[in-house]
């Protein structure tokens, strides 16, 4: 199986494979960001020492696995955010997720570290489209996809519902084709 690079680079952001041994950077990532993040991620509520290092194990498993491909954002040689490419929308498909510090909001950085991502998925046998999905009432993710030529083509009620306290529950899906689809 063909894998992206452990390294990604756009423009200002360097991405690196997140390590195990990023414990200590994650969790002052998370925990200074807690606040900025609470409204639309729902690991930030509970977040400790503990579920870092779980998700670090687990972004290692799903590498080995080709599951997913997770990120640490890098600007300047410090890390600002996380992002990953993941196979859960179907044969074909990547979905790409992203977050920032606050103190590195506003700046296109997330933009930049989802071009990279995109790049990369682009080169990898076999995927025919990249998706972003992110709620409703999250402005700022949708205008990362419009920028990088993503298209909406729907949105959808999430079946558990709203699982952070500003979202909506209803999901913006967009789509960016990267070869024509397979014929069925």
């Amino acid at each position: 199986m063909e894998r992206p690079a452990e390294i990604l680079r756009s423009d200002q952001v360097e991405l690196r494979r997140w390590r195990v041994q990023d414990i200590e950077i994650l969790d002052r990532l998370i925990t200074d960001s807690r606040d900025h993040l609470l409204p639309w991620m729902p690991f930030a509520a509970s977040h400790d020492w503990k579920q870092g290092a779980e998700f670090l194990t687990r972004c290692e498993e799903e590498w080995g696995s080709g599951q997913a491909y997770s990120y640490a954002i890098t600007s300047g040689g410090v890390v600002i955010g996380s992002c990953s490419l993941m196979r859960r929308i179907g044969p074909g498909g990547l979905d790409i997720g992203y977050w920032l510090h606050h103190a590195w909001t506003g700046k296109g950085l997330a933009t930049m570290a989802a071009a990279a991502l995109v790049d990369a998925g682009r080169r990898m046998p076999g995927i025919d489209r990249i998706e972003i999905h992110h709620d409703e009432a999250n402005p700022a993710s949708g205008a990362v996809a419009r920028r990088l030529g993503f298209t909406e083509i729907e949105r959808v009620q999430v079946p558990e519902g709203p699982v952070a306290p500003s979202e909506t529950g209803i999901d913006v899906i967009w789509r960016l084709q990267t070869r024509p689809s397979p014929s069925p």
